[in-house]
């Protein structure tokens, strides 16, 4: 596949593309680089942790060192404390080894390497070492063999992959010049006073040229046209004479013609497309990125499994383009879609180990997780995407989201409606609600019944023939009369419009018609009278009136006409009281009324007379036939036996 590069010199921004489109970005920008090399001084030893801070010169912030990467810099070679290998105000030449990312300063080496084109010159280290990449046993063979007989004494050489095939020739000339830049460096160093910066790749074209072109290049470009006679003299000393190199003449902005700012804002964003219409979110952490796959829209495969594997691969792809892109590094945990499959599982893995293997940050992928995750490292190589081009917001702090508090923000609108249905748990509980307000109205009209009845005086019964009226009757039938119409209020008549199959559904669940109502009634006493089909709300709603107006007539003169008539023997003396019975208002209150009602006891004398008899028939010839009737109606059965035998009694 032909590789493209565009290299904007004056902003130090390069972009490799393949395929036509950006897999790396390449920046050398900040303060530390990686590769500089300084001459620093030793501020702080800090046994507990084996480090040391040094002062480079450049920021606020130290370079921080471990033990194990002092290398030559070791006052004694047996394996010590790091207090006995480093002390403070000691001069020490370093390499910085990564960039400085958040709150910390850059990480340094005491083991300087000068990377060439086919060579890397360890200055302190040993042996040759030769690169993974070239398979070919023979070849390797042949490069070991060479870089033995051109090492110098005391140095350490690393084949690069980039020297395959390549005659001895230009592998000899690529060491002589890395000698010349560690001879300069050396002189440097006792030259200056710490701290100060003694070496760093100022060619940024030479830098990128040396480090990321393969084979396969077609075309360079570049934004300065002075920079093209450069770019061809180090293509022809490589070999390479047949690769396309122009500038940028064009009015706009070379990374806006290219579109490499559009690549960097889009590398930003966390949600990245798939072709086939899934997608990825890559989520970075300071501990570990994540990164989640989903099939979103596609439903093009025959059957969920290809549907499932079609994506992950897919995901597979752009994952390993994204690292590249984006320079992810340390621990990264991808989320693939669910495979029950072992066959796919390995398939996939297999196919994202292709996808990774021209990386050169080398990440290495361990197996599929039991729950499903993929776990893989790479090697941090400066900077990522985040912290070169990202800057945290001003209002959230980097946190994506303002805080909403309860009481001071609204959030989302309260949820106020009610369903047509209630819940098991709110029905139990307004019935327990309702049960115990009907409690109450009863005992308290137990009470005043209990009251009227215990202030009542027993007359004496007045002699036989004489007419007598007891004004209990009059005084006790307004009293009830006037409580039951003060406490209860006329009933407000609601007309709902219904037809046959909404009122078969709303008899069968049980529901009340108002639920029909845009608006539910404020007044909870009310009447609601069904309005079918052909008939008018306002002639339901009058006869429904009407029905009412007679029904409460009825009541009212029910309760005026209609009393009881008990006689009560005690002591020997006669009396008679004449008791308003008050019709109940519901079924409830007549029940609970007649339970407690005062019974009457009749008790039989030794010595009846004719004169007793005669009494106990005019009282009960007395009573009017309306009240007779309906005493009769709702007499308790016990009692009608109790009165027939008194009278048996007194027949004979």
């Amino acid at each position: 596949m032909p590789q493209q590069i565009f290299i904007a010199e004056q902003l130090r921004i390069a972009a490799l593309l393949k395929d036509e489109r950006i897999d790396e970005l390449i920046v050398a920008q900040g303060r530390y680089q990686i590769g500089d090399i300084f001459l620093g001084t030793v501020e702080n030893v800090l046994p507990g942790i084996d480090a040391a801070f040094v002062n480079i010169g450049e920021s606020e912030k130290n370079g921080f060192i471990h033990v194990t990467d002092l290398g030559p810099l070791r006052l004694k070679k047996a394996a010590a404390g790091i207090t006995e290998l480093l002390e403070p105000r000691q001069q020490v030449l370093v390499q910085v080894m990564k960039e400085p990312t958040g709150n910390k300063g850059p990480r340094l080496t005491g083991n300087i390497s000068l990377p060439g084109r086919y060579l890397v010159l360890q200055p302190h280290g040993q042996g040759v070492n030769i690169s993974r990449r070239i398979t070919s046993e023979g070849e390797r063979n042949r490069l070991r063999a060479l870089g033995v007989l051109i090492k110098p004494p005391g140095n350490g050489l690393l084949i690069r992959s980039e020297a395959n095939s390549i005659n001895e020739e230009l592998l000899i000339n690529d060491l002589e010049s890395l000698l010349q830049q560690w001879e300069a460096i050396q002189q440097a160093s006792e030259s200056f006073t710490p701290p100060v910066l003694l070496n760093r790749d100022e060619d940024f074209i030479h830098r990128v040229l040396r480090d990321h072109i393969n084979p396969d290049l077609a075309r360079v470009v570049v934004d300065q046209a002075n920079a093209v006679e450069r770019i061809n003299e180090f293509l022809t000393k490589d070999g390479k004479q047949n690769v396309l190199v122009e500038a940028h003449n064009g009015s706009t902005d070379f990374l806006q013609h290219f579109r490499i700012n559009s690549v960097i804002s889009d590398a930003l964003r966390p949600r990245v497309d798939l072709p086939s219409g899934g997608y990825i979110i890559i989520e970075p952490t300071e501990a570990l990125t994540v990164i989640d796959v989903n099939s979103g829209s596609f439903t093009r495969s025959a059957n969920s499994r290809e549907t499932v594997l079609w994506t992950n691969c897919e995901a597979a792809i752009e994952i390993a383009r994204q690292l590249k892109l984006r320079n992810i590094g340390g621990v990264i945990i991808i989320d693939f879609i669910d495979m029950e499959s072992r066959r796919d599982q390995l398939q996939l893995l297999e196919h994202f180990t292709s996808a990774v293997k021209e990386d050169s940050a080398r990440p290495q992928i361990a197996q599929l997780t039991e729950l499903g995750l993929v776990e893989l490292t790479r090697k941090r190589q400066g900077q990522n995407i985040y912290e070169l081009f990202g800057k945290a917001c001003q209002h959230c702090g980097g946190l994506g989201l303002t805080p909403l508090l309860p009481g001071h923000d609204l959030l989302q609108p309260m949820a106020k409606a009610t369903g047509l249905v209630r819940s098991s748990s709110l029905s139990r509980s307004d019935e327990q609600v309702s049960a115990n307000n009907n409690n109450l109205r009863r005992n308290q009209l137990i009470r005043n019944r209990s009251n009227e009845i215990t202030s009542i005086p027993i007359h004496a019964a007045p002699p036989s023939g004489s007419s007598f009226q007891s004004p209990i009757n009059e005084t006790t039938s307004e009293a009830t009369t006037n409580d039951v119409s003060g406490n209860r209020q006329d009933p407000e008549l609601i007309g709902v419009r219904m037809d046959s199959e909404q009122e078969e559904v709303f008899s069968f669940l049980g529901l009340n018609p108002v639920l029909l109502l845009d608006q539910t009634p404020s007044n909870e006493n009310f009447l609601v009278r069904i309005v079918r089909q052909g008939e008018e709300i306002e002639t339901v709603l009058e006869e429904a009136k009407k029905q009412l107006t007679a029904a409460v007539t009825r009541r009212r003169k029910r309760g005026k006409g209609g009393g009881t008539t008990r006689v009560i023997n005690r002591s020997n003396s006669e009396a008679r009281i004449n008791l308003e019975s008050a019709n109940p208002m519901d079924d409830d209150e007549a029940i609970e009324s007649s339970q407690n009602e005062i019974k009457p006891k009749v008790v039989p004398e030794t010595n009846n007379s004719s004169e007793e008899t005669q009494s106990i028939q005019n009282l009960e010839s007395s009573e009017p036939e309306e009240g007779s009737k309906s005493d009769q109606e709702i007499e308790d059965p016990r009692r009608r036996r109790r009165r027939s035998s008194a009278s048996n009694e007194s027949d004979s």
